[in-house]
């Protein structure tokens, strides 16, 4: 039996979506981009939703909308897919990377106020994995300094968040601005695209001038008006539009999100049952404030084991299960490796006491020690009991072998 890492769930009601765009002549930015941006803000509580071309842009725009330019630092995580980090060398920016926590995968609070400077700028959090970080220790940190907090929810959406006694989705959002990711790993996918949420209007207007090349008036209110309307271009944009046609697809699974999250919450539920007493892996553990959407189900290998991530990985892989390393690290990949382009907050750095080794960084190592211990395994809201069952058998099969390092063929 083979497993993916995951597996989008279209049906014939994305499909007649899609054909009907396709029938109505418009395929562009439109009437249903606006309705799924609607749609959208009220079914994770914001006062505006502004759809983009992918979740990338959807933070370098977030950037730029508060303020950020050449020159500044934002405060954020190595820890994360590389996009977060390239969102604020696009606006021009240096990125101030900060630890995460174990347990949450997202930022560490008290590593923030370390890596705070005067030219900080603002705060761009994740919440890994759908896994919510510790929001309400991060804005209070910003609030202290009075810094925008950018929330990267590419993964997040259904995910729930506890702050002052209340349950809300993330999204709301809590901090100045959220940003999420359509992309076919996510919950709810268009394709490719992106979403931004906020409860600034004005901050919403100008994410939306700036989609669509500054332009004055949407191409859709010019073809509807009944008299000659030339528009302007009043700053320097871009083309980071949504079409039509994706936001069609991505209008009938938002219907369905609580039933999705529920049905992710219940595999997680399955494994965390099946897994928690494995001798190789620890299963992940929910905060009290916090509800993944288990955008992904991380599992990590307990210190003590012989069997590395590699070959915990070829092991699923030799039995058909896909999985993932564990989340990536920017400051570790060819792309970041001249220093120059991020800091750690540390002045002086690599120059830190201990040292750091070439591809590492001392003030980042729980980071690093995530990346190289956790891995992905397969998680989808239309997962069969077969395939997971496939699934929890060879974890429970791989670690009572246990074998020792380099013995792969034996445990094949």
């Amino acid at each position: 039996m083979k497993v993916p890492i995951t597996r989008p769930e279209l049906g014939d009601e994305e499909a007649n979506a899609a054909a009907r765009v396709v029938r109505s002549g418009w395929l562009t930015q439109g009437p249903e981009v606006a309705a799924f941006e609607q749609e959208f803000a009220q079914a994770v509580g914001a006062a505006h939703a502004v759809a983009v071309c992918n979740c990338t842009v959807a933070l370098e725009l977030a950037l730029r909308a508060v303020g950020v330019k050449r020159g500044d630092e934002v405060a954020t995580v190595s820890h994360s897919f590389i996009a977060t980090a390239n969102a604020v060398l696009a606006v021009g920016a240096t990125p101030v990377f900060v630890d995460v926590e174990e347990d949450t995968f997202g930022m560490s609070p008290r590593a923030l106020e370390a890596a705070l400077t005067p030219n900080t700028r603002a705060i761009l959090c994740v919440h890994q994995i759908g896994i919510p970080c510790d929001l309400a220790g991060i804005l209070a940190v910003a609030q202290q300094h009075q810094l925008p907090v950018i929330e990267d929810a590419a993964c997040a959406i259904g995910s729930e968040i506890k702050i002052a006694d209340e349950w809300c989705r993330i999204g709301k959002p809590h901090g100045t601005v959220a940003c999420f990711s359509l992309h076919p790993r996510k919950i709810i996918t268009t394709g490719d695209g992106g979403m931004i949420t906020t409860t600034d209007e004005n901050i919403a207007k100008r994410l939306r001038l700036l989609r669509q090349h500054g332009m004055s008036v949407l191409d859709s209110v010019r073809h509807g008006s009944t008299q000659v309307v030339f528009e302007q271009y009043l700053e320097p944009g871009f083309n980071f539009r949504m079409t039509d046609l994706q936001a069609s697809v991505g209008r009938p699974q938002l219907v369905k999100l609580s039933d999705t999250v529920a049905r992710r919450r219940r595999l997680a539920e399955r494994y965390a049952e099946a897994l928690s007493s494995s001798t190789l892996f620890e299963v992940p553990q929910e905060r009290p404030n916090s509800r993944s959407n288990w955008q992904s189900y991380p599992l990590r290998i307990r210190p003590q084991s012989d069997i590395t991530q590699l070959e915990a990985m070829q092991f699923l892989l030799d039995r058909g299960i896909s999985t993932k390393r564990g989340i990536s690290n920017a400051h570790q990949e060819p792309a970041y490796a001249d220093k120059r382009m991020w800091s750690c907050g540390v002045s002086g750095c690599p120059s830190i006491p201990g040292g750091c080794a070439e591809g590492s960084c001392a003030k980042l190592m729980v980071s690093e020690r995530l990346r190289d211990t956790t891995i992905l395994i397969p998680l989808f809201h239309g997962m069969s009991t077969d395939e997971q069952t496939h699934v929890i058998n060879a974890c429970e099969e791989l670690a009572r072998r246990q074998p020792s390092h380099g013995d792969l063929n034996t445990w094949k």
